[in-house]
């Protein structure tokens, strides 16, 4: 080796090993693998714009989580994941067409292609039956939404978790409501109608609405079952004005909601009271299509828009999403959806894993205070069926054009305006 090449060697080590030094010190500061949640959701057909406004809830939970807004409540500092080193959550929807077999195709290839380490759905009961079946078979969380068939945590399932209430609470709290306006007004409830969709969803909530009016000592003067893709209701709702009850209690999606207000007004029959197993009633889309219809309708909900006292958390999630869902509030179906992601994200970050089996422990061991979530519950405890302990309800009613929280007396803002007994 001549002179000169050994000076023009040795002059490059040095640079060499600094090139050496700084590809190490990006290696070691590179961003870490973003976290990748599946989201299954009817993003076409019927129920599309229900599964459009759930994709926007879940985006700003995830640009809450990933951004710098500082909002008051679990994760809401932003800036990723900081259990997983600031990792961002990436989400990929998949569209279930709101057909059950669809729906768990679609988990089974976001699970084995997307290789997702969990999956939020499903708006409907009937498609999270499949889809967490499917998950379990792949031990992959499925977090339950807003479905609240009560039967779905009974399946035996160990990775399916709901922080949401189901219709038991929903449906006991409908009837401890009635107690206390009966009590209140002197005009007790004392017969019901139940009317309902014949799936899952309608099926539970019939039985529970039976039960409890039975141990109440009011009378269930009609049960009607029905399709939920029916072209007409006019008989049900014929047989609805003959049985005249204090109270009509729906189960009903968004075009059977819409289709049942409407036909009630063609023929002339007003209820005394309409309560609500929430659903295509709490829908903007049913809202916009029946109009003063829905004046002094009251519904069951998980979510209080008007809580902000004592969930200073609900103005700042709203302003995120209310631009982004096409000026659309907050309302109880897109709160549940926000707040399923902020459960599943505060687990992988205590999990510091997206290993399935760390991340079932650290959803099985979630605590979350209910201040620091935008809903009016307790808190988020799973029991050994995943379904979260601390959910309560309350009860909304459609005065003036809004939804006010009119019970329980704790958190209410408006007076119901109660017409039975009148």
């Amino acid at each position: 080796m001549n002179r000169m090449t050994r000076r023009r060697l040795l002059g490059t080590a040095p640079l060499a090993a600094a090139g050496l030094a700084a590809t190490t010190s990006r290696h070691a500061q590179a961003a870490p693998d973003d976290i990748l949640i599946g989201a299954v959701y009817p993003l076409s057909g019927a129920a599309a714009s229900i599964g459009h406004d759930a994709q926007m809830a879940i985006q700003t939970e995830a640009e809450i989580i990933n951004g710098h807004h500082n909002i008051p409540m679990l994760l809401g500092k932003g800036g990723g994941l900081p259990g997983l080193g600031g990792a961002k959550v990436k989400l990929i929807f998949a569209d279930s067409q709101n057909n059950a077999q669809i729906a768990q195709s679609e988990a089974q290839r976001l699970i084995t292609q997307n290789k997702v380490a969990a999956v939020i759905g499903s708006y409907t009961s009937f498609t999270a039956v499949t889809i967490s079946q499917i998950c379990n078979r792949y031990q992959i969380p499925y977090i339950s939404a807003e479905n609240s068939a009560p039967s779905l945590n009974q399946q035996g399932l160990e990775w399916f978790f709901r922080p949401s209430p189901t219709d038991n609470d929903f449906s006991k709290a409908m009837f401890d409501f009635f107690a206390a306006i009966g009590k209140k007004t002197r005009r007790p409830v004392r017969s019901v109608a139940i009317i309902h969709e014949n799936s899952v969803f309608g099926t539970d909530s019939s039985r529970i609405q039976t039960n409890l009016a039975q141990a109440a000592g009011i009378k269930v003067l009609a049960d009607i079952s029905y399709q939920a893709s029916t072209p007409s209701l006019q008989v049900e709702v014929e047989r609805l004005r003959a049985a005249d009850a204090d109270v009509v209690l729906p189960t009903s999606y968004t075009s059977d909601a819409i289709l049942m207000m409407r036909t009630m007004h063609d023929v002339g029959y007003k209820p005394k009271a309409i309560m609500a197993q929430d659903a295509g009633f709490i829908d903007p889309a049913f809202l916009k299509a029946v109009g003063p219809l829905a004046e002094g309708l009251m519904t069951r909900s998980s979510f209080s828009l008007d809580a902000v006292a004592s969930r200073p958390a609900i103005p700042a999630v709203n302003a995120l999403l209310k631009p982004a869902d096409d000026g659309k509030d907050l309302n109880d179906m897109t709160s549940r959806e926000l707040t399923a992601l902020q459960v599943l994200a505060d687990a992988l970050n205590r999990a510091k894993s997206t290993d399935n089996m760390k991340l079932r422990e650290a959803l099985r061991a979630t605590d979350i205070p209910g201040d620091q979530t935008i809903m009016p519950w307790r808190g988020v405890k799973f029991d050994k069926t995943g379904q979260n302990t601390e959910g309560n309800a309350v009860i909304l009613q459609r005065q003036n054009g809004d939804w006010h929280t009119i019970f329980p007396d704790a958190v209410a803002t408006m007076k119901a305006v109660w017409n039975v007994g009148t």
